[in-house]
């Protein structure tokens, strides 16, 4: 039983290995060893999540104690085996769904390759029970989602859009390895059991904690595309669907969530780290919210409401209640993981078409996709009885009784979530059809519905707790009676009432307002400071090397030994007559000197 943990871990590895080594001209048979594969993690994890106190076995990597230890080791608690059946669970049905949406690409097998590392990747991080080990997973998860975004890299806007995600997370997670750096100096550990254990000698200086800290919520806010190194996310959609469900769902961003609460013993010892972390997420649900209500592509508005959620579940992790983050993350992981791969159905059989205004009328051509699309949606926005209602009603109740400021901007965001969301329904599955490709719209293949139905079940059902409790610890009741659900179901209602409103029968969008069109200018702002800073700095580098280092130091003194030895080439020219005048005006030359000075 100690192995079955190293088994979940490993089995993508081998299949994203096999692949490579063996079976990457053989398309069909590489799909079927990543899906077997994952499949086979996910009954793992079954067993791992039923069997009470089970431990992994651990290897010593780095024993230079007492300056440092490093083991190889898991942590198999509650949160950990909650992960693992949502990582696993939620990757093994986008596996399969897969098998549809990419059946005729011709990088099929290098696309199942990367899914493979992505999954181990992703899953390396959830059982880490050290800094250093689940750095390197970090990282590794970095790589798979270059890899993966940018799988259609012969499009130039998928190749930019993987670079763009790798760079600025490399951005957040320097401040995370400095954060892990200073923590480790402090308490003399990177194991998290051990750290907790000596947090003592860390919060005598709480100056040193905060910093700690904030740079540790570095690698959050870049991983889980916080503002304000949240633009990576929406441009990821350049990506295959399926991986967008996979990163928005159950891995990449939610790896941020994760870390800050596997180590909230730290963020818990400084409140002003929690203040800082509580506002980052409030400023990102509103952000995105406002966004996502003047976006056209059907992907990027789904981005831009994954970038929302997480900024409730950062809200909650900085109100100093992790139950409350790790239940949304929970419930979301179903219901935005729905709607990608329903998003991925109408993609697919409207050939490719993401404009929302280049559909309409849907819901009588793809009645599965729209059914489960609502279930969804219904989440998203928090309506009762579905999932998204209790776990957005848990973090709302919280920001009512610890800060009124950030409940109210919480709760206008709930009603912008409800507004996009209605915006987008209204507009693809309502109406008359908008284009040819809506006209010939047809219902996907069971391969990519199937997972569909199957995900609609927890995204509807998720949230009640007796099935919640099952899995996470749900944070305890607030006393707010009926007001603080009351107020969340009014919002949500009258967002969908002023988007129904609006969309019904439209032909266009009634709204344009630029700004939110252009992503609030984040990518412009960027490319300028970019411009003023790095190309700025390179120009003058460029400029000092040529013409400075290169120009008068490189070529000044090769030039002044060029010349000093044509000179003295001069002297010898190998004739005995010059010689012997040289000699002779020599000492001419010293007679003179001698006599006259």
């Amino acid at each position: 039983m100690s192995a079955l943990p190293w088994s979940v871990l490993l089995l993508p590895l081998l299949a994203a290995a096999v692949i490579v080594l063996f079976t990457k001209s053989r398309p069909g048979l590489s799909s079927f060893i990543s899906v077997a594969a994952v499949l086979a993690s996910f009954a793992g994890s079954c067993v791992v999540f039923a069997t009470p106190d089970i431990q992994a076995l651990e290897l010593i990597w780095i024993d230079l104690r007492p300056v440092l230890y490093v083991p190889l080791g898991f942590v198999l608690d509650d949160l950990t085996k909650t992960m693992l059946l949502l990582v696993t669970g939620v990757g093994a049905l986008i596996h399969v769904y897969s098998l549809g949406y990419m059946r005729n690409d011709a990088g099929k097998a290098r696309y199942f390759a990367a899914l493979s590392f992505f999954m181990f990747s992703m899953l390396g991080i959830v059982v880490s029970s050290n800094f250093v080990m689940m750095f390197i997973f970090w990282e590794l998860v970095g790589v798979s989602s270059y890899l993966l975004i940018g799988h259609w890299f012969e499009r130039d806007a998928a190749a930019e859009a993987a670079k763009k995600a790798f760079l600025t997370n490399r951005i957040g997670d320097f401040g995370f390895m400095l954060g892990i750096l200073m923590a480790w100096v402090a308490t003399g550990s990177v194991v998290f059991t051990e750290m907790n254990q000596q947090l003592a000698r860390i919060t005598s200086y709480p100056e040193y904690l905060t910093v700690a800290a904030l740079l540790i919520f570095c690698g959050a806010v870049g991983k889980s595309a916080q503002f304000p190194l949240h633009v990576w996310l929406p441009d990821a959609m350049e990506g295959p669907t399926p991986i967008s469900a996979l990163i928005h769902a159950a891995t990449m961003v939610a790896a941020g969530v994760y870390m800050l609460v596997r180590v909230g013993f730290l963020f818990q010892a400084s409140p002003q780290a929690l203040g800082v972390i509580s506002w980052i997420g409030t400023i990102t649900a509103v952000m995105a919210a406002l966004i996502a209500t003047q976006q056209n592509d059907i992907k990027r508005i789904l981005a831009y409401s994954t970038l929302s959620q997480l900024g409730y579940m950062i809200m909650a992790v900085g109100l100093a209640s992790g139950q409350a983050a790790m239940f949304h993350l929970f419930t979301h992981a179903f219901f935005k993981a729905l709607l990608f791969l329903g998003a991925g159905s109408i993609i697919v059989m409207l050939n490719h078409e993401q404009n929302i205004w280049k559909m309409g009328g849907l819901a009588g051509r793809l009645g599965i996709t729209f059914l489960t699309f609502l279930v969804g949606t219904f989440a998203l926005i928090g309506l009762p009885p579905f999932s998204g209602f209790f776990s957005k009603d848990a973090i709302l109740a919280l920001a009512y009784e610890k800060d009124r400021a950030i409940f109210w901007l919480a709760l206008f965001t709930a009603f912008l979530t409800a507004f996009y969301m209605l915006r987008l329904v209204v507009v693809v599955f309502f109406g008359k059809p908008r284009s040819d490709k809506a006209r010939a719209g047809r219902e996907a293949p069971w391969v990519m519905i199937g997972p569909l139905v199957l995900l609609a079940i927890p995204a509807f059902a998720s949230g009640f707790s007796f099935v919640a409790k099952i899995f996470v610890q749900l944070p305890a009741e607030k006393e707010t009676d009926w007001l603080v659900p009351g107020l969340a179901l009014g919002a949500a209602l009258s967002g969908a009432l002023v988007a129904i409103g609006l969309y019904r029968n439209r032909q266009n969008d009634p709204i344009d307002f630029a700004p939110l069109r252009k992503r609030l200018y984040f990518d412009e702002l960027y490319s300028f400071l970019i411009s003023a800073t790095q190309e700025l700095l390179a120009k003058i580098s460029a400029f000092l090397d040529r013409w400075i280092l290169d120009g008068a130091a490189i070529r000044g003194a090769s030039t002044a030994t060029w010349g000093i030895g044509s000179l003295l080439r001069l002297f010898q020219v190998g004739n005995l007559q010059a010689y012997a005048f040289l000699f002779g005006l020599g000492i001419v030359g010293l007679i003179y000197f001698t006599i006259f000075r």
